[in-house]
């Protein structure tokens, strides 16, 4: 059957099912974000999403974009290794990842303006650049993250949060003026150590279930006074409520306490995630993705390496990179990975000529970002750095096209309308346009 499409990819169909009322009542522009909005119900390709954030920024030299033929004060001390993709290679250390490469996707050519950690982490993190300048180790917020944006879109599954952080929120993952309800849980322990438990999913000792079912009832005619449900009042009991309402539910939520339950996995599983805290709480991930959340963090600092980057990788990135290819190997193993989104990246990657401590420094010029599942095509490198790694020269993206992709593979429209407790509208990203390889 012919579709019929005009330059702004809105087809005949997608007009009929707006409707001629549409029209009238929207105003042309207003039809089509309706018919945009139609089409990412389509779209929708993916139920979950697992963000790795190698906090500090990573070298993309040293993992997914190698520069052989540089000089050696450019390529560094590492070599290359062939990858499951014809003709692609990969820095020496990721040789899981490098096995399973007709499963990834990875993008070259991302490059942005924020050459420092709070601006590039909240730049990356939400699709929006900073709007005053923000130093180094400043906490910045000004758009809501990813993960707050999924939890307020998606919705939550029953009895648990939409988004967790682990094992600490980075700088600028919180929900900005979404509200507190939107944050992330946080999971701190370590699901590594033979008496993890998550705080909040459990009954304090000394409480019985009785007394909790009294305090619970107590409280409930306590909430039965006025409470100021108004967005622009910002009345923080409200925040409060929600809090209490959601450690409720996780202190008596079957869904939350088996997803937490990471020691009734089988010990050959745990050990190919890597008997190490990102590996447990990569597994720990996956474990709740099963159970229905649909955005998680796993925030891995240390990638900052100004100094001794070579001795540092040896021992950092094998067992790193090894958990990141028993993830989606396992997802691909249970069926999961088609519905789940993976992606591995820092705030930037690294300077091009290797410092007089043996490290790089800062650079936004160029960065890798690595895509897994979530329907996205694989074994394919889209964008390339020039020949020493400079700058990112074909197919250049920015991170509004990044985090567009994130949002539409989770059926969520970039460009919709929202507004502030102030009243002021505003999109999600300035620029909604995905990377289109990647969907």
């Amino acid at each position: 059957m012919t579709r019929y499409q005009n330059c702004s990819g809105v087809t005949r169909r997608d007009c009929l099912q707006v409707g001629l009322g549409g029209f009238f009542s929207l105003g042309l522009s207003g039809a089509l974000r309706a018919a945009d909005a139609s089409r990412l119900i389509k779209q929708h390709q993916a139920d979950a999403c697992i963000l790795v954030w190698q906090d500090g920024g990573p070298s993309h030299y040293e993992t997914f974009d190698p520069k052989p033929d540089a000089p050696v004060e450019i390529r560094g001390e590492f070599g290359t290794i062939p990858t499951a993709i014809p003709g692609v290679r990969f820095s020496q250390h990721m040789k899981a990842t490098a096995k399973i490469a007709d499963r990834l996707s990875i993008v070259r050519s991302i490059r942005h303006d924020q050459g420092n950690h709070g601006a590039g982490n909240h730049y990356m993190m939400t699709g929006s650049p900073p709007r005053i300048p923000v130093g180094c180790g400043a906490f910045v917020s000004f758009h809501p993250s990813m993960g707050s944006v999924v939890s307020a879109e998606v919705g939550a599954p029953a009895g648990m949060p939409a988004y967790f952080s682990m094992p600490s929120m980075s700088r600028s993952g919180g929900p900005n003026f979404l509200g507190a309800k939107y944050a992330p849980f946080v999971v701190p322990d370590n699901p590594n150590s033979d008496n993890f438990q998550v705080r909040d999913v459990a009954l304090p000792k000394g409480l019985s279930e009785a007394k909790f079912s009294n305090r619970q009832s107590i409280r409930r005619q306590i909430d039965a006074l006025k409470r100021f449900r108004d967005e622009a009042a910002a009345d923080p009991l409200v925040a409060v409520d929600e809090f209490y309402d959601q450690g409720q539910q996780l202190m008596t939520s079957p869904q939350a306490q088996k997803a937490f339950d990471i020691h009734s996995e089988p010990e050959e599983t745990r050990a190919k995630y890597g008997r190490n805290s990102f590996g447990q709480r990569a597994l720990l991930a996956r474990r709740l993705v099963e159970a229905g959340v649909p955005f998680i963090t796993l925030y891995e600092g240390g990638w900052d390496h100004h100094r001794q980057l070579f001795s540092a990788f040896d021992k950092k990135l094998p067992p790193h990179e090894q958990t990141i290819a028993a993830l989606i190997q396992d997802l691909e193993e249970r069926g999961m990975l088609e519905r789940t989104l993976v992606i591995v990246l820092g705030e930037f990657g690294r300077t091009p000529k290797i410092n007089k401590d043996g490290g790089r420094d800062h650079w936004s010029n160029a960065m890798s970002v690595m895509f897994a599942g979530g329907g996205t095509p694989g074994g394919q490198v889209i964008g390339a750095t020039d020949r020493q790694g400079h700058s990112a020269v074909d197919r250049v993206l920015a991170p509004e096209n990044f985090v567009s992709t994130v949002y539409r593979k989770l059926g969520i429209d970039p460009d919709k309308i929202v507004h502030t407790p102030e009243g002021r509208p505003m999109t999600y990203v300035t620029n909604p346009e995905p990377i289109s390889e990647l969907m």
